[in-house]
């Protein structure tokens, strides 16, 4: 999820973008339309099929709703991200008391108190956990291709002082001044573990938000693991807007085969590592998003990343769309399409790992005097 006041945003002329059969191919993976005001005529024209994220209480709906209306361009992912989930109560209990425990401690400084005696006041009645499954349960289950996001983890977020925003979120989310406090990790875990139980269980994907969190990242993904088994590799994961080091990612990719990762220029191209980031994933891992918070800008913001990822590659970019049935000759935008279709399915067959054993003496001298 991002923010942003438009000043990062690519201008692509329709001129500068794929012709409108090859954009038909394009799958922005994680965008956030619905934080800004849609007009029919954007959508209508709209070239390529998004997965339009919820993220809090009051934009939920709001994803329904343009899925419904847009059920061919629109793959609707409901969810609670981890900005907001200091607005989840996992027991039941008053509204001070719950955001003492999670801001305060018995050693708390005077000035952390005063602090909170300040934000207090800002904070929305929290909402039980148990009611939020309730709610995304029942969002899933009305979209069959619906994925769970955006969730996730993020350790550098910071409270503002300022009352929840209502959408559109672009027009109402201003430069606010931020309180001392982070959400915990043993929070955002218990919130997050919860949803990713859900999208496990009904066999949706997910789109996974990690910033600042890398071990805690990789430790919650092997526990997924280890706990699912075969439930876990039945959905697939994608790190969105992925920050992590190419190393960190290295090591995902071989340990799990439902992960993918996603970029977008918004977010990765503030920092020249993403470009090794892409070299480091596996072609058969990765997917391309915008990220962004305004549907008129998200094919231009996708086609842009698009071309990053094809420049690394070594990919061409299509510019017309043929049936090709040489894969080694195949063009950025159908590689990425098939990647997507991977992930849409999910059902991930476990990496066999190869035998490094000898094989027996008479094996190999029998394989010896046949050669």
């Amino acid at each position: 999820m991002c923010q942003n006041d438009g000043s990062s945003v690519t201008a692509l002329r329709p001129s500068q973008l794929g012709p409108p059969e090859v954009l038909a191919h394009v799958v922005d993976v994680h965008c956030h339309p619905t934080d800004s005001r849609i007009s029919p005529e954007v959508m209508d024209s709209l070239p390529i099929r998004i997965c339009a994220m919820a993220t809090r209480g009051n934009d939920q709906a709001l994803v329904r709703n343009l899925a419904k209306e847009y059920p061919e361009k629109v793959i609707p992912c409901f969810g609670y991200h981890p900005w907001f989930s200091h607005w989840i109560a996992v027991d039941s209990v008053s509204k001070e008391e719950h955001y003492r425990s999670l801001f305060l401690g018995p050693s708390s400084k005077a000035e952390h108190t005063t602090a909170f005696e300040r934000l207090l006041p800002y904070l929305p009645e929290p909402t039980l956990l148990d009611d939020i499954i309730s709610e995304v349960r029942e969002n899933l289950s009305a979209f069959p291709d619906a994925m769970l996001g955006e969730v996730g983890l993020d350790r550098a977020c910071r409270i503002p002082y300022t009352s929840p925003a209502l959408p559109p979120y672009v027009e109402n989310d201003s430069r606010r001044d931020l309180s001392p406090f982070t959400i915990p990790l043993s929070h955002q875990l218990a919130i997050l573990e919860a949803q990713i139980q859900l999208a496990i269980e009904l066999k949706r994907n997910v789109s996974f938000h990690s910033v600042k969190c890398q071990q805690t990242t990789v430790g919650l993904l092997n526990k997924l693991k280890a706990k699912h088994e075969e439930d876990w590799n039945a959905i697939s994961v994608d790190m969105h807007s992925c920050g992590l080091s190419a190393e960190t990612w290295r090591d995902i990719e071989k340990q799990h085969v439902n992960v993918f990762l996603s970029l977008s220029t918004v977010i990765n191209s503030r920092s020249p590592a993403h470009r090794g980031l892409i070299a480091a994933c596996s072609p058969n891992r990765i997917l391309v998003e915008s990220d962004y918070n305004d549907a008129i800008h998200v094919t231009g913001q996708t086609w842009d990343m698009l071309q990053t990822i094809a420049e690394v590659k070594g990919w061409t970019v299509e510019e017309s769309w043929v049936l090709e049935q040489d894969a080694a000759k195949w063009g950025a935008v159908r590689r990425l399409e098939e990647n997507w279709k991977v992930f849409q399915a999910g059902r991930h067959q476990p990496q066999k790992r190869k035998d490094r054993r000898k094989p027996p003496l008479e094996d190999r001298e029998g394989r010896t005097s046949q050669t």
